[in-house]
């Protein structure tokens, strides 16, 4: 049995795996051929793992985040000791995982921020740049996290229930949504970052898993203002897009959709991630919601190659 189906069976009984690291979503995202995971044994006990995608272009390999997928990195098997005993048992490990890598020429993931021990990375040339996130941790109490709310956030949800008098639909199909999406970059003149197939891929894989909800809000005139889409899995929900009509963007509706899907979370999950975005005015929308911040690690590396490619190409092009 070779690593990638190791890894697959693992992913079937341990319920720890997060759900960006779990098999059928590499699969939907990288496609089956794309994407590949180091595991370290002991005693015939996997002990940690490390999920990949890998992508060769122009005669390089690189090791990259998979489209669509906020975190990925290494897991660890829950250690017992003393704390001096834990991060020497962290150090070896990802070592190991680190040593036992393919080839490559650039290396970039965004750790999960359950990871807060990057020194044996650091030890081994890799970089690090620190990324946020928000993070409702608790959503137990839905009265007492609305209360959190900032006071623009709530002015919204209550411009899009009583002047706008919009409502929620749970029916909404994925390519409704993607005329959303798609619009909210196309008034940014920028294109999806996504394509269409592979948003499909996940929405099916995720369907199909009871993973996956979109939450839509609609006028009297059924024009569908906002939708948003959320996975999540036992331990956290995810929002994972959003879009909105350009011309119906004052409503509310994007905030009136958010708080419907935090409240559906709390029925499915216990926490609620916003994958928080380092643009600023995606940020203050994101801290409007009275979340938590929480740090997690974009972990870099590129061999001597890649960096003269990169200052040929910077030598060359038009300042």
């Amino acid at each position: 049995m070779n690593n990638k189906e190791k890894y697959k069976d693992f992913c079937r009984s341990e319920v720890n795996i997060p759900i960006f690291s779990q098999y059928w979503w590499l699969d939907a995202v990288c496609g089956h051929e794309n994407w590949d995971a180091v595991i370290i044994e002991k005693g015939g006990l996997i002990t940690a793992t490390l999920p990949y995608m890998l992508v060769n272009k122009y005669g390089l390999c690189f090791i990259t985040m998979p489209p669509l997928t906020k975190a990925l990195g290494p897991w660890l098997r829950a250690y017992d000791g003393k704390i001096a005993a834990q991060y020497a048992h962290q150090k070896e490990l990802f070592t190991k995982l680190i040593q036992s890598l393919p080839r490559f020429d650039y290396f970039c993931q965004n750790f999960h921020p359950m990871i807060t021990n990057w020194l044996p990375f650091f030890w081994q040339g890799f970089k690090q740049t620190t990324f946020y996130t928000y993070v409702l941790d608790d959503l137990r109490d839905l009265q007492k996290i609305f209360n959190g709310f900032q006071g623009n956030a709530r002015r919204e949800i209550k411009k899009a229930e009583q002047r706008y008098k919009l409502h929620i639909r749970w029916d909404i199909d994925i390519d409704s949504f993607l005329d959303l999406y798609e619009m909210t970059f196309s008034r940014q003149k920028i294109p999806m970052p996504h394509s269409k197939e592979i948003v499909h891929r996940i929405d099916a894989t995720c369907a199909s898993r009871n993973a996956r909800k979109i939450i839509g809000a609609e006028d009297a005139e059924g024009r569908l203002h906002a939708a948003l889409y959320i996975i999540w899995d036992q331990h956290s929900a995810y929002y994972l897009m959003g879009g909105s009509e350009p011309n119906l963007r004052n409503s509310g509706a994007k905030s009136f959709c958010m708080w419907e899907a935090i409240k559906f979370a709390s029925k499915v999950t216990q926490r609620f991630d916003f994958e928080g975005s380092m643009l600023q005015p995606v940020e203050r929308f994101f801290r409007g919601f009275g979340a938590k911040q929480i740090p997690y690690f974009r972990i870099t590396c590129e061999t001597k190659l890649m960096k003269r490619l990169r200052a040929l190409k910077n030598l060359i092009q038009p300042k």
